[in-house]
């Protein structure tokens, strides 16, 4: 599972990949988006300047003003569906630019 999530975040556009000991991360100017494996399901953070409730996340909390993180734990290769990469793809365009003075989105 973590290497389709891998491979999807690879082919967003203007994306650096962050590879650490314990996960990975994907990031414009901040990061939008990591992911590691606990035990046998693919646990994934998604950054937003929304709260999203469909697909409903396990857990979800400010990381700062503007930006929520969604936490979801994947079972199953089918769980990483259209609706994870929307969110993964909405979070690169939005959260992953960064942010300029005011808080407005590059």
């Amino acid at each position: 599972m973590i290497t389709a999530f891998r491979r999807f975040c690879r082919g967003l556009p203007d994306v650096e990949e962050r590879i650490h000991t314990s996960e990975v991360a994907y990031a414009g100017a901040r990061v939008f988006a990591s992911g590691y494996i606990k035990s046998h399901y693919l646990e994934l953070g998604i950054e937003l300047l929304r709260e999203v409730t469909d697909p409903k996340p396990r857990t979800s909390f400010a990381t700062s003003k503007r930006v929520t993180m969604h936490r979801y734990s994947l079972r199953h290769p089918e769980q990483f569906d259209d609706a994870i990469r929307a969110l993964i793809r909405e979070a690169s365009e939005t959260v992953g630019p960064g942010t300029r003075t005011g808080g407005t989105p590059k």
